[in-house]
């Protein structure tokens, strides 16, 4: 049993309105995964609240045990991450990573799965008794910080967010070999399917149809490059993923995004409002 006062440290997911003048906050914690609570009088001018549970802020919280939904009574700003908060862009891509840990993660789980971590390495099984909920929050934090600094590329950011988020709420994509049949996939070209967890072999696409997840029919060929850079995301720590770049028609990240894309509404069974936002975004720039 919690106390009736007890303290929280969360990052601020989503806030809408509730009541006349309080802010109803969807908030990640390391400890109790994904909660909701009710900021009292947070809209009212003089309210000292309201600075403190912004969006994508990392804050600390005390909050009070309510019958339906707790009661935040007070909070202190730990980091405002106001850097990214000077870009637009980087505001969306902001948008995106918390709308993916909303959508992903179930209100109250404090589960571990196998494969989960507190950092950003890449996953080793020693690792695997790390909390679920530590790992999800610690690789949020970091990608808040990451993307205000200028010299971050948040699509590259964004795309390994995806990835490590994947596997620790239990759907990495399988990469190195088949997802139907288990073999080594080879650089020849290959297929990516939602529906069956990852790339399947050209053989099994041609021949066992029948018996794969959904019969593949959601399968599309994938680049050889493509998959590099996914099994390069998948598998490397992010001091070193973030200084890969590409050169011209080598370029394959549009096709990583829009393949990661259709992995992730597969999973969600919805769309994501993040994402209409980036595309107005991207347009509006011509």
């Amino acid at each position: 049993m919690r106390e009736r006062l007890y303290r929280v440290e969360a990052i601020v997911l989503k806030r809408t309105d509730h009541g006349e003048a309080d802010r109803l906050l969807t908030l990640f914690t390391p400890d109790l995964g994904k909660m909701r609570a009710v900021a009292k009088g947070a809209r009212k001018p003089s309210s000292r609240k309201s600075g403190h549970v912004e969006l994508f802020t990392h804050t600390h919280l005390l909050v009070a045990k309510g019958k339906q939904l707790d009661i935040v009574t007070q909070a202190d700003t730990l980091d405002a991450f106001i850097p990214l908060r000077e870009n637009l862009e980087r505001v969306g891509y902001a948008y995106c990573l918390a709308e993916l840990v909303d959508r992903f993660a179930e209100e109250g789980d404090a589960a571990s799965r196998e494969g989960t971590r507190t950092d950003w390495r890449a996953p080793s099984p020693r690792d695997a008794a790390a909390g679920e909920n530590r790992a999800i929050f610690d690789l949020l934090l970091h990608a808040l910080a990451a993307l205000g600094d200028a010299t971050t590329d948040p699509e590259l950011l964004a795309r390994f967010f995806e990835l490590r988020l994947l596997q620790y709420v239990g759907y990495r994509p399988r990469l190195f070999n088949c997802a139907h049949c288990g073999k080594t996939i080879t650089p020849v070209e290959n297929y990516f399917s939602a529906e069956a967890g990852g790339v399947l072999d050209p053989d099994c696409v041609q021949t066992q149809r029948e018996h794969i997840a959904g019969h593949a029919y959601d399968a599309q060929p994938i680049s050889l490059n493509a998959l590099k850079v996914l099994r390069y995301l998948q598998t490397r720590e992010w001091e070193t993923v973030r200084g890969l770049r590409f050169a011209g028609r080598a370029e394959p990240m549009s096709e990583v995004e829009a393949l990661m894309l259709r992995y992730i509404t597969h999973h969600l069974e919805r769309n994501l409002k993040s994402v209409e936002f980036l595309r107005e975004l991207r347009f509006s720039k011509g």
